[in-house]
C-alpha cells in the first residue's frame, strides 16, 4: 500500500513538471533569457522551438525572410551595422549549403552551457560556386591600396581571416610616390603571381640586358630581387660574364 502511495505521489509530480514545462517553458526549461532583437518572443518558446525536437530552422525562415536575413528587420527596417561589424553587400544565406540556423545562431545569452554549440560563421557553409565571390558581399575596402586592386581576394587573403593579409607588399616592392599605379600595370591580367616592370618604365628588354651585362650581372629577370626598394640604390647582384658565378660588390 505505502509502495503504491509513493508512485503515484511521484507520477503525480511528474505530470505537474510537465504541464508546467509546457504551460510557462520559458521559465521551466530555458537556459537562459533570450537575445534583446528577440525580447517579444522571449516568454514563447515555440515561436523557434518544436516540442521535444528543439530550435526549427523553417520557424526562423518563417519571421526571417532569406532575402531579407542580414539586411533587414522582420518589420522591413533596413539594418545599420555597429562600425565594429562587417557591411554586407547583400544577404549570403539564400546560398548556403543548408539552411542551418542554429549552425551559426544561438539566441539564449547564458549560461555557458547555452553557447558550447555557437560557432562563427564559416565560408565552407557556402556553396563552392560563391566561396570566392567576396564582392557579392563584402564591400570593397576603401583605402589606397584596395582601390587599386581586382581580381581574386583569396590571393592576399583567407576565408578564415581577413587579418593578416598573406601578402605584405613592403616585403617584395616598397610603392614609394613614384610607384603609385594601379595594380594592373605591373601584374597583367590581375595575375598576382606574376609581374612586369615594363608596364611603366621606358626601357626595354633589350635595353636592360645590355646595361646589366656591363655590370657582369646576367640575372635580372626578377627586378625586385635587386630593387626592392625604389628610393635606395641596389647593391650589383648578379652572375659574372666569364665564371658564371653569382657577386655582390
Amino acid at each position: 500500500m505505502k509502495g503504491r502511495w509513493l508512485f503515484w505521489t511521484i507520477a503525480a509530480n511528474l505530470l505537474v513538471l510537465i504541464g508546467l514545462a509546457f504551460a510557462y517553458p520559458h521559465l521551466m526549461v530555458s537556459p537562459g533569457p533570450v537575445v534583446s532583437a528577440h525580447a517579444e518572443v522571449g516568454t514563447d518558446c515555440f515561436a523557434c522551438h518544436r516540442p521535444w525536437r528543439g530550435a526549427s530552422a523553417t520557424l526562423c525562415i518563417e519571421c526571417h525572410k532569406l532575402p531579407d536575413i542580414g539586411l533587414r528587420t522582420t518589420k522591413g527596417m533596413a539594418i545599420v551595422p555597429k562600425a565594429s561589424q562587417p557591411r554586407l553587400k547583400s544577404s549570403f544565406h539564400q546560398a548556403l549549403i543548408e539552411q542551418d540556423c542554429m549552425a551559426c545562431h544561438t539566441d539564449h545569452r547564458s549560461p555557458r552551457l547555452a553557447q558550447q554549440g555557437h560557432q562563427s560563421f564559416s565560408h565552407a557553409l557556402l556553396r563552392p560556386a560563391v566561396q570566392k565571390q567576396c564582392d557579392g558581399c563584402h564591400q570593397k575596402p576603401t583605402d589606397t591600396l584596395h582601390l587599386k586592386v581586382a581580381g581574386d581576394c583569396q590571393a592576399c587573403h583567407r576565408q578564415e581571416a581577413w587579418k593578416p593579409a598573406t601578402v605584405d607588399h613592403a616585403k617584395s616592392f616598397v610603392l614609394d610616390r613614384d610607384h603609385d599605379a594601379p595594380c594592373v600595370t605591373c601584374h597583367k591580367g590581375n595575375d598576382y603571381s606574376t609581374f612586369t616592370c615594363y608596364g611603366c618604365h621606358e626601357h626595354t628588354p633589350a635595353n636592360t640586358r645590355a646595361e646589366h651585362e656591363k655590370e657582369g650581372i646576367r640575372d635580372f629577370e626578377n627586378c625586385v630581387e635587386c630593387h626592392r626598394d625604389p628610393g635606395v640604390e641596389p647593391k650589383k647582384t648578379g652572375l659574372s660574364k666569364d665564371r658564371g658565378e653569382r657577386r655582390r660588390d
